[in-house]
């Protein structure tokens, strides 16, 4: 049963959303149909196993070069009670402004303190405090075959939770040499970019950031970034 960590640490997970017109380069991983023929970040559209590798963030650009407004949601999570929340650095790139709504509906400016690129993180700040934070824990003592819980917004439903098992530890993808990520079986679809993955203790291991799917939805195949990366 996943209620007690869902009551408790539920709170802690926020929905994130992006606005502002953003480029989108041939390399950007979009959800344009040619975008999927050709696959995400430059892969060769001819290599049968990762041309359908996605970020779990909806992107339709309906003209070339540019975004339309308010088209990506995202999740992330509180880290500490004065504001400073982690996501994914695909989430907030290049947008001109990010709105962060927490489950008792209140929504915040964020300021994007830092992104880094190569591992998919990025440090949120929202003025308040007081907020239901997260206990982060060690990656290095999962197990595979243990369960794993996510909170996030797939689809923009706030705060659903999904459960599975972790899969496999130390995953290399193409492209993604920076980071051994965890692969779990976790129910995850696009918009839980960004949010929490968590063991039975409660605490958080991992960052929910990538998929693996032939219909740009859940094929049981996900990929957490370990939070101590």
């Amino acid at each position: 049963d996943f209620s007690a960590i869902t009551a408790r640490y539920g709170p802690a997970v926020v929905n994130i959303s992006v606005s502002g017109m953003r480029k989108v380069s041939g390399d950007d991983g979009d959800n344009s149909p040619t975008a999927r023929q050709r696959g995400p970040q430059g892969m060769d559209p001819n290599d049968p196993m990762f041309e359908f590798f996605r970020k779990f963030i909806p992107r339709m650009p309906e003209y070339p070069g540019a975004e339309p407004d308010d088209k990506s949601l995202g999740s992330g999570f509180v880290i500490s009670g004065d504001g400073y929340i982690m996501t994914n650095a695909h989430v907030v790139e290049g947008a001109d402004e990010v709105t962060v709504r927490l489950t008792d509906k209140r929504e915040f400016k964020a300021k994007i303190i830092g992104a880094d690129k190569r591992t998919d993180v990025a440090l949120l700040k929202i003025e308040a405090n007081g907020l239901p934070v997260v206990k982060l824990g060690e990656p290095s003592q999962l197990k595979v075959g243990e369960w794993v819980v996510a909170i996030g917004s797939p689809f923009g439903f706030d705060n659903s939770v999904t459960a599975g098992i972790v899969s496999a530890k130390g995953r290399s993808l193409p492209q993604e040499n920076y980071v051994p990520f965890i692969q779990t079986d976790v129910a995850i679809n696009p918009g839980n970019s960004g949010g929490p993955l968590f063991n039975m203790r409660g605490e958080v291991v991992g960052i929910n950031s990538q998929i693996y799917s032939r219909s740009g939805g859940y094929m049981g195949v996900s990929f957490a970034i370990p939070i101590d990366v």
